[in-house]
């Protein structure tokens, strides 16, 4: 039986992925970051090596905090691209009551899985919309979101799906609320 060997993750690979995600061409991002597009195209072929400037102009730009493009902690490497250790989660960022890591070993793939806390108290402060799919499963705790303009108490167990449509949540209760994510494209 052949098995296809897993790309390793690399930084390069990951801007890739989340430009192609937005929908931006190799143009379009060195025009906002005021470079070339051949030094963007050797960034994403991890021939040359951003700054830290860089990278935060890439995050800027992508909408993501700096930290996702860090990379996880290192492992065996037979683990890259394959298994990711829940100490080694890379951190998505925390806002607001909310604090949300990547469960995917990487941004590559056509999908990603994220894992959110949602604090008790905790309410988002914007409603957002997203050019993706999504569809959670409520592990622990009830959530409020209105979805589309719908309102709905999501409880442990649950599950629900966004598509490219606004929503927003709260969790006025006394216990954190966890929820594991499918977000087609990937856009952290």
């Amino acid at each position: 039986m052949l098995h296809e060997l897993p790309v390793p993750t690399t930084l390069g690979a990951d801007i890739r992925a989340l430009r192609k995600a937005r929908g931006l061409t190799l143009q379009d991002v060195a025009d906002d970051l005021q470079r070339s597009v051949g030094w963007v195209s050797q960034i994403e072929r991890d021939i040359s090596e951003p700054s830290i400037e860089d990278l935060r102009d890439f995050a800027r730009l992508f909408d993501v905090s700096v930290s996702i493009l860090f990379g996880q902690s290192g492992g065996p490497a037979a683990e890259a691209g394959r298994v990711v250790r829940a100490g080694a989660r890379r951190k998505i960022g925390a806002a607001a009551g909310l604090v949300e890591e990547l469960l995917s070993p990487d941004l590559t793939d056509d999908f990603e899985m994220v894992h959110s806390v949602f604090q008790p108290g905790a309410v988002s402060t914007s409603t957002v919309t997203r050019p993706t799919q999504e569809v959670a499963y409520l592990v622990s705790g009830q959530l409020d979101l209105t979805i589309g303009g719908e309102a709905f108490t999501i409880r442990a167990g649950d599950s629900f799906r966004i598509r490219e449509e606004g929503y927003s949540w709260a969790n006025p209760y006394a216990e954190a609320a966890v929820a594991i994510w499918v977000i087609a494209p990937p856009v952290y």
